[in-house]
């Protein structure tokens, strides 16, 4: 059995098709349809696809090429496919360990390390999903900006205009979701056709010979001179460094868990997320390396876009330098002179700046329209699923009311709005940078805590531990989870050491509170394995002075019928001491029956009253053979049998 079964019928309820009873089927037929499931491919597969090719692939990808060179960015993508391939490991172990209803990410966390981690990363990782939605959405409102900006329309200044067209296109892409999972679907495969012609019209593209407008913008084709001169970094910028641009790049690989966010309208989540989230990052981390090495080589780093900086002569003059003196940059080679904005750095073009590789101008554009939106659009649906698992738990205050879903598929309408709400919020910055640096953040802590969550559940030996998916170490877990704590200390040390203590305090919350759930984490398993070594250890350990310490066996009875014993014996034992209260419960006797939650009840009215003991309640024919029992099943060590029975006398 895996570690959720044990609340599988009570948090599966409202994902289930719906019952209807005898009379109701006698009154006529029942039309409601059964709610949408999705298989591998299109509900995982093709989604986390969708989000991992997001608006960092068309806007920032050339960019983050041409500063960290063709090596360091395959470096860079890389390394952050190792974290994510990892965490998808440890994912797919926790999913086909046990039944996995909606929430995700938070769901399998909650579930495997308790209410008290849970708790903290739902609230980030939902945090983190409604800030991506945010830099999806504001790299479309820069695309259709900068279009708009090529037929001279103005609607109030450059910032103001990626909010305004930021925030109409969240709030359209709330309508798709408001309307059902079906219509999103429907929506993301669209996206997703556009997507691959538009990854055909670049690849063409770069094969098409050049026209002077292109070789304007610094697109020569494929030349050996370009790869050469572009594998290295070359840094621009007083902070820019391979750090900050791994932490511009990482939205790109956070789109792993999109299938495991909605596994609640999956058909078979323990068969779909490890398959199709595998390879999802198995085909995207092929064409991010693909796309880095021939945008490079194809594309001088620096361009003016004006046709008249060509150099004129013939191919001779050229090429010996006759008319190149005092010309900079790999353009001189191929007849074009940009000495002058790279010199005054005001270039807008080349693999710097702005550039755009493609067979047909427009379908470049729509691919990026196809990536910006359709991430915006599965974040955007991922965030409120999370949360309203998180709000069905009641972990935190005031939160109950985003819980209620609707509709044949639970949607949980109340949670989209909120997560509009946190979108705008962030879209208002209009800053994609750095959007982009705190969900890397929020990100890399939610993987660190998922690979932790497995590595924890691995080393407990829990007996509900027992996950279908035997392709995952508790070793990489753990690197997993290092590696993720040190990349957010690496890229931005505030806004990770700021995430460090959002999730302490919302640890204490809940650690004060003592939420009752039963969801055999690993965390209770630990302290299972703790709590029986260290008995294990004192068994054999002799008294002594310098640590004696009083163990009290009370006959109490009930213990809120005899406070004042209760309290005298717990003054001296308090923190400190064994303190066991003893209830003979005898049976011979015509007593009223208890009540099935008495024992939970006293043991409630000791923890208000602070008074920190066990309860042992022992049923017997009498007084003197009960008390007897009960002595010798607590063990009380410091007695030997003869003083028991003196005792009892």
């Amino acid at each position: 059995m895996g570690m959720e079964e044990t609340n599988a019928t009570s948090e599966s309820g409202a994902n289930s098709p719906p019952v209807t009873d005898g009379n109701q089927e006698s009154q006529g037929p029942v039309t409601q349809k059964a709610p949408v499931r999705f298989g591998w491919v299109v509900g995982v597969m093709v989604r986390c696809m969708l989000n991992i090719w997001g608006v960092i692939l068309f806007l920032r990808l050339s960019k983050i090429t041409s500063e960290a060179g063709i090596l360091l960015m395959w470096l860079i993508i890389l390394m952050s496919t190792v974290v994510t391939s990892v965490t998808a490991l440890s994912v797919s172990a926790i999913a086909t360990n046990g039944r996995v209803v909606s929430g995700g990410a938070y769901f399998m966390i909650s579930r495997s390390l308790g209410p008290e981690i849970g708790g903290p990363i739902g609230v980030v990782f939902s945090f983190a999903n409604a800030l991506a939605c945010a830099l999806n959405t504001v790299g479309f409102a820069e695309e259709v900006q900068a279009l708009l900006k090529d037929f001279d329309v103005v609607m109030v200044d450059e910032v103001n205009d990626i909010r305004i067209i930021g925030v109409i296109t969240v709030t359209l892409l709330l309508l798709i979701s408001l309307a059902g999972m079906e219509w999103e679907s429907k929506a993301q495969i669209l996206f997703f056709i556009v997507l691959l012609v538009s990854f055909t019209n670049y690849f063409v593209g770069t094969f098409l010979p050049p026209t002077q407008e292109k070789q304007a913008q610094g697109i020569f084709g494929y030349r050996s001179e370009i790869f050469i001169e572009n594998l290295m970094p070359d840094w621009r910028g007083p902070n820019s460094n391979f750090f900050q641009m791994f932490a511009i790049f990482f939205p790109s690989a956070t789109g792993i868990l999109s299938g495991v966010n909605i596994c609640g309208d999956l058909k078979d989540p323990t068969s779909a997320i490890p398959k199709g989230t595998l390879m999802a990052i198995f085909f995207t981390t092929l064409s991010y390396l693909a796309i880095s090495v021939t945008v490079a080589s194809c594309a001088v780093r620096d361009a003016s876009g004006n046709i008249t900086d060509i150099l004129t002569g013939n191919i001779t003059d050229i090429l010996t330098g006759n008319i190149t003196d005092g010309c900079v940059g790999l353009g001189c080679k191929y007849g074009w002179n940009f000495t002058q904005c790279i010199e005054t750095q005001s270039c807008k073009y080349g693999l710097a700046n702005s550039l755009k590789i493609s067979g047909f101008y427009y379908l470049i554009t729509a691919g990026v329209f196809a990536a910006s939106l359709s991430s915006a659009l599965g974040f955007l649906v991922s965030a409120p699923k999370v949360f309203q698992c998180l709000c069905k738990d009641n972990l935190y205050p005031y939160i109950g009311f985003f819980a209620k879903g609707y509709g044949k598929n639970n949607e949980p309408l109340r949670a989209y709005l909120l997560c509009f709400v946190i979108a705008v919020a962030f879209i208002l910055i209009a800053e994609l940078n750095t959007i982009a640096a705190l969900i890397s953040n929020f990100f890399l802590c939610s993987y660190g805590l998922i690979n932790f969550s497995c590595f924890h559940a691995s080393i407990t030996n829990s007996p509900g531990w027992r996950p279908a998916f035997h392709y995952y170490s508790k070793w990489t877990a753990l690197f997993g989870a290092v590696v993720s704590v040190v990349l957010m200390l690496l890229f931005t040390w505030w806004a990770a050491l700021t995430t460090f203590g959002i999730i302490v305090f919302l640890f204490g919350y809940v650690n004060y509170n003592k939420p009752k759930v039963n969801w055999g984490s690993s965390v209770q398993a630990g302290t299972y394995n703790m709590a029986l070594s260290y008995s294990v250890s004192l068994s054999g350990v002799e008294d002594h002075v310098k640590n004696f310490r009083p163990q009290c066996l009370v006959l109490t009875g009930p213990p809120n019928q005899r406070p004042a014993l209760v309290d005298f014996v717990g003054s001296f034992t308090k923190h400190i001491s064994l303190m066991i209260c003893g209830d003979i419960i005898m049976v011979s006797l015509p007593l009223k029956t208890r009540a099935p939650d008495a024992t939970e009840c006293l043991v409630k009215w000791m923890n208000k009253r602070k008074v920190r003991s066990f309860y042992s309640p022992f049923s017997s024919d009498n007084l003197r053979v009960g008390a007897r029992y009960l002595m010798q099943v607590t063990h009380l060590p410091n007695l030997t049998c003869e003083n028991k029975t003196n005792q009892t006398k």
